[in-house]
């Protein structure tokens, strides 16, 4: 962080933007976060009760310091322990941003299914990578019998997505009655189409599940739809729920 200070304009812009590249971070919370460290650091060295105002300009990278109405001159001079602190909240600040970032991909996807990798059994939960974060398969949502191998795909609905600390928390479920309406509107285009209406649906997991559907057409068959011919739709929800009976 002392390097920072002593840093032009143009270097400032280029962290920003590789921070805001690498970490979809967006721009203004990173130069937010560097006023902020910089802000902490100056008041560490100068005494908290000092008049201190620091900007960065957008355009130009160029630092503007001041107390009160005197700048404030040399930066890179604010010690040892004021870019300890300075380091310390920029890294705060990124990482919060990050979480926010994650959180605001994730809680759109509440109510949906994902595709996950198992990546690791932390008893009594299943962690699941999601790519930009993990999920966590709590015991409650696990489906009884069912096994969960390290690096296997699955299919999860999200149930829950929470900012806890620095972290962004998502609770996934495999025993969610809805992961049932999800596979059946992905493997039956009648029912993405709206022509073939899921009326109700009941599960014990693991063991069997019950789908009331009806056809708003009359020349459909909403049974036969959802069957698929020779029972290959119907057969691929099965298979991903590791053989669950399922009536029709």
């Amino acid at each position: 962080m002392s390097v920072m200070m002593n840093m032009k304009g143009a270097d400032i812009l280029r962290i920003v933007d590789a921070l805001h590249r690498e970490k979809s971070i967006d721009k203004e919370l990173i130069f937010q976060g560097i006023e902020s460290a910089l802000l902490s650091a100056a008041k560490k060295k100068l005494g908290a009760n000092q008049n201190i105002v620091i900007e960065i300009n957008r355009d130009t990278g160029d630092i503007t310091a001041l107390d009160g109405e005197r700048p404030i001159e040399n930066l890179g001079d604010l010690g040892r322990i004021a870019a300890l602190t300075a380091k310390q909240v920029m890294i705060q600040k990124i990482r919060e941003a990050e979480r926010d970032v994650v959180y605001d991909e994730y809680v759109k996807k509440v109510g949906t299914l994902i595709n996950g990798t198992i990546q690791r059994y932390e008893r009594p939960n299943v962690i699941v990578n999601l790519g930009k974060s993990e999920g966590i398969i709590p015991w409650r949502e696990q489906v009884p019998g069912e096994t969960y191998n390290t690096g296997e795909r699955i299919k999860c609905l999200v149930l829950e997505v929470k900012k806890v600390g620095q972290r962004v928390r998502i609770i996934l479920s495999r025993a969610h009655p809805d992961i049932l309406r999800h596979l059946f509107e992905l493997e039956v285009p009648e029912i993405q189409e709206r022509i073939i209406e899921i009326k109700a649906l009941a599960r014990d997991p693991g063991h069997r599940a019950k789908v009331a559907v009806q056809s708003i057409d009359h020349k459909v068959d909403c049974g036969g739809a959802c069957g698929g011919i020779r029972g290959s739709r119907i057969k691929n929800i099965v298979d991903e729920l590791n053989g669950e009976k399922i009536d029709i």
